[in-house]
C-alpha cells in the first residue's frame, strides 16, 4: 500500500523553485488544497510585474522631464520664500476699507474701534434687527458674535463683550452660521474682498423675521425663523431645510 501511494505522488516542478514551499506539491489531496499551483501563478505574475516595471522605468528615464519632483524640490529650496505682505496692513488702509463698506449699505452702520492696539473691532448694527461684534486682525476676521438689537453688547468697563453669547436661540444660530461664512469666504490675497463679501452676506439678515423659507415656504419651524442664508444666492432657509 505504501509503494502504491508513493507512485501516485508527483515530483515537484523544478522550473520555479520556491524553496520549502515546493514540498506542498507532495500533498496527495492537492485537488482540495491547491496551494502550490496558486503559489506558482502568484510567482509568475510577480515576475511579469517586475519585468514590465523595469521597462517602464527605463522609458521614463530616457525622457528629459524639465519639471520632475526632484528638480522642483531643488528650485524650491533655492528660491527665497515670499514674505506675506497681506497679513500686516496699515491701520489707515483698514479704516478706508471699512468706511467704503459702510457707505455701500445705508441700512448697516459700522463703528470701528481699537481698544487693544492695532487690532480692529467692529460693531455692526443692521437696521433694528441685530448687532454683530466683529473681531479683526488687520483685515482678517477672527471672530463674530451676533446679538439682538436690544441686547447689551458692552461689558461693565465699557468695552465690547466678545465672549458672552446672545440670550436668544435665534441669534445663537445666526452666530454659528456667521462662523461658517468666515470659513467659506477665504481669499488671503484679497482680504478686502473677503470682508466686503461677508458684509454683503450679513446684510441679507435685514429681513430675518420677514422672509419665508425658500424650500418649505413657512416663516417659523420649531419656533425659529429661517436663520440660514445661502452663500451664493443669499436666499433664506431653515437650518433643517437647507440640507
Amino acid at each position: 500500500e505504501l509503494e502504491r501511494l508513493s507512485n501516485l505522488v508527483g515530483k515537484p516542478s523544478e522550473n520555479h523553485p520556491l524553496h520549502n514551499s515546493g514540498l506542498l506539491s507532495l500533498d496527495p489531496v492537492q485537488d482540495k488544497t491547491p496551494l502550490y499551483s496558486q503559489l506558482l501563478q502568484a510567482y509568475k505574475w510577480s515576475n511579469k510585474l517586475q519585468y514590465h516595471a523595469g521597462l517602464a522605468s527605463g522609458l521614463l528615464n530616457q525622457q528629459s522631464l524639465k519639471r520632475s519632483a526632484n528638480q522642483m524640490g531643488v528650485s524650491a529650496k533655492r528660491r527665497p520664500k515670499a514674505q506675506p505682505t497681506t497679513l500686516v496692513l496699515p491701520p489707515q488702509y483698514v479704516d478706508d476699507v471699512i468706511n467704503r463698506i459702510d457707505r455701500m449699505f445705508p441700512e448697516m452702520s459700522i463703528q470701528l474701534s481699537r481698544p487693544n492696539g492695532t487690532s480692529a473691532m467692529l460693531l455692526v448694527t443692521l437696521g433694528k434687527v441685530l448687532k454683530v461684534i466683529v473681531v479683526m486682525r488687520s483685515l482678517f476676521i477672527d471672530r463674530t458674535i451676533v446679538k439682538g438689537y436690544n441686547e447689551n453688547v458692552y461689558t461693565e468697563d465699557g468695552k465690547l463683550d466678545i465672549w458672552s453669547k446672545s440670550n436668544y436661540q435665534v441669534f445663537q444660530k445666526v452666530t454659528d452660521h456667521a462662523t461658517t461664512a468666515l470659513l467659506h469666504y477665504q481669499l488671503p490675497q484679497m482680504p478686502d474682498v473677503v470682508v466686503r463679501s461677508f458684509m454683503t452676506w450679513l446684510r441679507s439678515y435685514i429681513k430675518l423675521f420677514q422672509a419665508p423659507c425658500q424650500r418649505c415656504g413657512k416663516f417659523l419651524q420649531e419656533g425659529l425663523p429661517p436663520t440660514w442664508r445661502d452663500f451664493r444666492t443669499l436666499e433664506a432657509f431653515h437650518d433643517t431645510c437647507r440640507q
